[in-house]
């Protein structure tokens, strides 16, 4: 990751940048998982939710103070300094856990790296990306391009699974991802994260059209929707420390997420501070989701397989995150039609202008399609398994220590 940043940084021209951020990507996609790996490793399943929680409260920071960093290094010294800041940064980092990564204790053995299981998968995933991106702005959905996209993404799919159920050490087993547990969790908090990412691309061009802000004042109105999650999250980890029951706090969550999307899509337009209020209980909502589905994937797999499993649900989540944001993004070509393009989403008023009333109208088949996605996750909880937490008193004392 830190390599990836310095290249970036001195990157000579955009091919070089690109290639340089998909280095950084690299890294940056590996810390997540290790973290929340090691976060299993050191505390009882009963107390991760807990954790989880402190996990959320930082991504929601870096969500919020990243972007004005940015725009004010962009702004006021330069690009290079986005990249060059992690520098010091992983320093500390560095600092702070290499002293204390060596006490952790280690539960798996040294294993043979699937590389041809990995560049399968990679290679379909990016291909699955390029479509979702691609498809409906620079292609037509029918296009040849897109559907040889769709066709190559299948072939890679069905190679990897071909593979993985012929090699002893997979890249990713697939027994894995069966039971009654992994599936329904990964896929809960794919839906869940989906929606917000979803919503958190889309809403400024909302606030702007409808409401009339400007976009300083539009990035401001996305706190309650990033921020206000982490309490929903503090509150489905108290209840995994203490309750038997953990699911109930995820199932309540989310369901009030998706009542609140029902509410929108029916209601609005709503006055700004309603809709505001209405996006608050739907984040608190969907923060219960993210602790309740990590501990029930870590806590249902064999320790040496945590990693992967944790590995997986990411990688699930980021493919539903640029799903979700391909399917909110046709709902408002077709609904706009020609008055919307990507890349001038944001910049509305440079080429065309969009009447609010056809905003709003588009917007309510988005906040349906969230609250058909919120049902579902709502549905996949009550159906996954709830398995039983151990607790603090089953802990190893130099863990606890």
């Amino acid at each position: 990751f830190l390599l990836g940043s310095v290249l970036c940084a001195i990157a000579p021209n955009i091919l070089t940048l690109i290639l340089a951020r998909a280095l950084q990507g690299i890294g940056g996609g590996g810390i997540l998982p290790l973290v929340q790996t090691v976060i299993s490793d050191v505390v009882t399943p009963r107390e991760r939710g807990q954790y989880q929680a402190y996990f959320s409260s930082v991504w929601v920071a870096a969500g919020i103070g990243g972007p004005v960093l940015g725009g004010l290094f962009a702004e006021h010294l330069h690009w290079s300094v986005i990249f060059w800041i992690n520098l010091p940064l992983g320093a500390l980092s560095l600092a702070l856990l290499l002293p204390k990564m060596k006490k952790i204790p280690v539960f798996h053995r040294k294993r043979k790296v699937d590389w041809l299981g990995g560049v399968l998968l990679m290679a379909s995933a990016v291909i699955v990306m390029l479509v979702l991106t691609w498809g409906g702005n620079r292609f037509a959905w029918a296009s040849p391009a897109i559907i040889a996209m769709i066709g190559s993404a299948l072939f890679l799919g069905v190679a990897f699974v071909w593979h993985a159920k012929r090699t002893s050490e997979p890249f990713l087993p697939i027994p894995l991802l069966s039971g009654s547990v992994v599936p329904y969790a990964m896929a809960a908090g794919g839906c869940a994260i989906g929606t917000m990412i979803g919503l958190t691309v889309h809403m400024p061009l909302y606030y702007e059209v409808v409401y009339g802000l400007s976009a300083s004042e539009a990035g401001l109105a996305l706190i309650p929707l990033v921020a206000v999650s982490v309490l929903g999250a503090w509150a489905a980890g108290r209840a995994m420390m203490f309750t038997k029951h953990y699911k109930r706090a995820a199932i309540g969550g989310v369901t009030v997420a998706a009542c609140a999307a029902t509410a929108l899509a029916v209601a609005t337009p709503l006055p700004l501070w309603q809709l505001l209020a209405a996006l608050s209980f739907m984040a608190v909502g969907l923060g219960t989701v993210f602790p309740v589905s990590v501990v029930s994937i870590q806590n249902a797999v064999p320790r040496m397989q945590v990693g992967t499993a944790t590995g997986a649900m990411n990688f699930f989540r980021s493919l539903m995150a640029s799903f979700t944001v391909a399917v909110f993004t046709a709902i408002l070509l077709m609904v706009l039609g020609g008055n919307l393009t990507i890349g001038a989403e944001h910049q509305i008023g440079s080429k065309h202008a969009i009447a609010a009333s056809d905003m709003i109208v588009a917007f309510r088949y988005v906040f349906a399609a969230a609250a058909v996605l919120l049902t579902t996750a709502a549905t996949l909880v009550i159906l996954m398994e709830e398995r039983p937490l151990s607790g603090p008193q089953q802990a190893p004392a130099e863990m606890a220590e």
